[in-house]
């Protein structure tokens, strides 16, 4: 066996090689007679060293543990540096998104952005509590209409559905899973339009929109949380001469609550930041709406998509504005996460009791 830190060492070494020889082209490029005198030229190329001395690498640890180690253990290390370099491949996407989000959003995450609209603002100044009281409003009643909806559907399923019935509300749900999110705008415009009059935008609209988002994924989540209460809970309580829906209301939605509540939080994480939809029936303003039932409500997304394309006077002020209300929104979903995490670690079944 190669001793404990051998590859982190190669890799190490593969990068310092990688980055001298790189450097070394770099130098001879500088200096090569074609160079005017004082020109930069290219810069050094970071990149190009961080891959090649990823890829020597993945050779030098193979062929050295082959040599050492065998055939079988070369496989496996090979493997899992293949494995690591797609993970931080992965990150990179990620961490670049939230180091850009955080650095151009801090411009504006002051005390005056989360207390003030956008009312009469054609500046720098303003905020935007208005689209964050209407996320909130949107996404509270989205939850309150596809929550139920997606729940007892899941009970329907795993508890009672047998036959034609149950086949084919599953293929609706998976059908429903696939569908972009503005066709879900569009039925929430075409629905209201039909009571309302053509040209309607309302807060609750949005709701109808984001719920029709929701529902697959409670319906999904809920239903895999059901499957995996074990059938002798069930038979337990059936002995005992407990009914059905009593039996499911006392043993087996308690056993998978936490399953059912995470994923509940993640369904609410997932449509929070839709903006399609609510463009199309929500509408946008730069005032407070406290009444899904009356008006145009702005939302997040909105805001920030708003705030973008529909730069003022001051461009750079719409701009950091806009990177502010990304900012909160990247905050919410995580704050979102994280509650589904520590929700599911108190309210999971605990072993022994």
């Amino acid at each position: 066996m190669l001793p404990r830190h051998t590859s982190l060492w190669i890799l190490l070494a593969s990068w310092v090689v990688s980055a001298a020889t790189f450097l070394i082209l770099y130098l001879a490029e500088q200096s090569a007679p074609g160079t005017a005198a004082g020109s930069e030229g290219e810069s050094f190329n970071y990149i190009g060293a961080l891959v090649v001395g990823t890829a020597l690498y993945l050779v030098v640890i193979y062929l050295l543990s082959r040599a050492v180690e065998g055939q079988r253990k070369a496989v496996d290390r090979l493997v899992t540096g293949l494995v690591a370099v797609a993970f931080g491949l992965a990150l990179i996407p990620l961490i670049s998104l939230i180091s850009t989000t955080v650095a151009f959003g801090a411009t504006r995450f002051d005390l005056t952005f989360f207390t003030n609209s956008m009312r009469n603002i054609v500046g720098s100044g303003g905020g935007g509590l208005h689209a964050i009281l209407g996320t909130t409003l949107v996404t509270v009643a989205a939850s309150i209409i596809s929550v139920p909806i997606g729940l007892l559907t899941a009970i329907y399923l795993v508890e009672y559905g047998r036959g034609h019935l149950a086949r084919g509300i599953t293929f609706f749900v998976d059908v429903m899973t696939g569908i972009p999110s503005i066709v879900a705008g569009l039925f929430a415009y075409a629905l209201l339009a039909i009571f309302f009059g053509p040209g309607i935008r309302l807060g609750i609209g949005g709701a109808i929109a984001l719920s029709l988002l929701m529902i697959p994924t409670v319906v999904r989540s809920s239903e895999e949380m059901l499957k995996l209460v074990p059938n002798d809970l069930r038979e337990a309580a059936f002995a005992l001469g407990v009914p059905k829906w009593l039996t499911v209301l006392k043993v087996v939605l308690p056993t998978s609550s936490a399953g059912i509540i995470t994923g509940i939080t993640l369904a609410i994480a997932r449509v929070i930041g839709e903006t399609a939809p609510l463009l199309i029936i929500a509408g946008f303003t730069q005032s407070m709406n406290y009444n899904l039932f009356d008006g145009r409500m702005m939302t997040l997304p909105v805001f920030v998509y708003n705030s973008y394309v529909s730069q003022g006077t001051d461009a750079q002020a719409y701009v950091d504005r806009a990177w502010t209300g990304a900012l909160t929104l990247i905050l919410i979903v995580m704050v979102l996460n994280l509650a589904a995490r520590i929700i599911s670690r108190i309210f999971s079944p605990k072993p022994g009791r």
